[in-house]
């Protein structure tokens, strides 16, 4: 059975970010590569052949009438983008798998509109044939329910405590797609957390399953989003701001929570001024220490006589729910939380995760970086772009 079932089986994001650059920047020329961060259990480029099969029945699939509509009753979404869904297919010419070594080399290059939608596509179709070949999934799917029940008493147990009782209420997002174990396992996953803690779930990234189980979809902005202003029409010193306003000007107050990790919290809060932030909801968290990270946030918000009781932090960088309870008691008083958890949930069972990403590397031929708040996350070969980037956002994160 093919791996994707849907194309609206994507993180919300995929398609938010896609819509606006559509409509600001529909010639742009991007390339994206796909990377993997750690060890593995046998060589990733031994799947080449069936990533390329289930690449092939990728490209053969269009939207259904019912999902055109579900997307079309989302506020945000607008009328000519979902036209341009109807008659959208995936192009196999602009992706293409190779090996290099007992690496999996996965690149796609082409008009950014036609290319950005196949990362997560990519990334769970690797997991899960890499999860297939490692095979004992009974196993493998009754540890995953166990750890999941373990996890759904703990926050019983915390409520129960009072531990989560501060100003604002505890809140956390389904991430899990991306590094999910497999759909089997996040089709139970995200039903069950429905059924059980509803009063705390507050949606998921997958629209699919948004859609079948009637959650909130989640997302807003990623970090290619704004990486791919550093090599659009504008300075580069510009380019954060040039991406802000972009957003802002497409959605017009919805989808309001900022990524700050690009070139930095520093260098972002430098330029997330008073009309920044008067016009977002809040910012999301994805490298560096999380408590830093929100006091310099909530120091930021109080500096500019913001109310910071409006405003809200989303966590999202390798949490599980202890240390989201965590966060929550040390912020919840002060501002409203929410906290988006992936791996912890959809990937928690015999195997070890795998650490893979799908990243933009090129812009209109330029190369383009993130330089994260957590040493190891920057993919760029291009080290004098580094360099200059460094100096333009005077930062010296990595």
């Amino acid at each position: 059975m093919p791996i994707v079932r849907s194309l609206l089986e994507t993180d919300l994001y995929k398609f938010t970010m896609w819509q606006a650059l559509l409509h600001s920047h529909p010639g742009a020329i991007a390339e994206y590569g796909f990377f993997c961060r750690n060890q593995t259990a046998f060589p990733l480029a031994e799947l080449r052949l069936k990533v390329d099969a289930e690449l092939d029945h990728l490209c053969t699939l269009t939207f259904a009438p019912e999902e055109l509509d579900y997307l079309r009753g989302l506020r945000y979404i607008k009328p000519d983008f979902v036209d341009f869904l109807s008659v959208f297919r995936f192009q196999r010419r602009f992706i293409t798998v190779e090996t290099q070594g007992e690496q999996l080399r996965i690149r796609t290059k082409g008009p950014i509109a036609h290319i950005m939608g196949f990362e997560i596509f990519v990334l769970y179709i690797v997991n899960e044939l890499y999860y297939r070949r490692l095979g004992r999934v009974d196993d493998a799917l009754e540890t995953a329910r166990n750890r999941l029940e373990e996890k759904l008493v703990h926050l019983e147990e915390a409520h129960e405590r009072g531990l989560m009782d501060r100003k604002h209420k505890f809140t956390f997002f389904e991430f899990g797609l991306r590094r999910r174990y497999s759909a089997q396992w996040q089709d139970e996953l995200v039903s069950t957390l429905a059924k059980r803690v509803p009063q705390w779930l507050g949606g998921t990234s997958n629209v699919h399953l948004a859609r079948l189980n009637g959650l909130t979809p989640i997302g807003t902005m990623a970090h290619e989003y704004l990486q791919a202003f550093q090599a659009l029409d504008f300075r580069l010193r510009d380019f954060q701001k040039a991406a802000l306003e972009g957003w802002v000007q497409e959605y017009r107050g919805d989808l309001g929570i900022a990524l700050t990790d690009v070139v930095g919290m520093d260098a972002f809060l430098a330029d997330f001024d008073l009309y920044f932030t008067k016009l977002f909801d809040g910012l999301r968290h994805d490298s560096g220490d999380p408590v830093i990270w929100g006091e310099k946030a909530l120091s930021h918000y109080e500096g500019l006589h913001i109310d910071t009781h409006t405003k809200r932090l989303v966590f999202s960088d390798g949490l599980d729910l202890p240390k989201a309870i965590s966060l929550h008691r040390h912020f919840g008083d002060r501002i409203q939380t929410a906290f988006g958890i992936g791996t912890n949930l959809s990937n928690d069972t015999i195997h070890k995760p795998l650490n893979i990403v799908m990243k933009i590397l090129t812009c209109n031929g330029q190369s383009v970086a993130k330089l994260s708040d957590s040493p190891g996350k920057t993919l760029c070969d291009d080290q004098a772009y580094l360099t200059y980037l460094r100096q333009v956002f005077q930062t010296n994160v990595e």
